[in-house]
């Protein structure tokens, strides 16, 4: 019996997300949507204060946390938690 090959990223859809920038207006974000390419994985993510501001992300993208943090964070949670990675709090 083949091995069953481990899913990259088994609980994407659902998962919230914050920008580190602004995308298309909004920092906060959830998966609604996710592909299989190949060796890749995509991630469509929705604006959680906009559904029409929507875009497809290679979810290996979530991994940078200069990019992304994983769920919803205030601007001031971020900050802070800048702050303590950087030693300068």
């Amino acid at each position: 019996m083949p091995k069953k090959q481990k899913q990259k990223f088994p609980h994407l859809i659902g998962s919230k997300w914050t920008a580190q920038q602004t995308i298309l207006g909004w920092r906060h974000f959830q998966v609604v949507n996710r592909k299989n390419q190949g060796q890749w994985v995509f991630a469509e993510l929705v604006a959680a204060c906009d559904p029409t501001a929507r875009f497809w992300v290679n979810a290996q993208q979530f991994k940078k946390r200069s990019l992304w943090q994983a769920g919803w964070q205030s601007l001031q949670e971020m900050q802070e938690q800048t702050m303590n990675l950087d030693g300068t709090r």
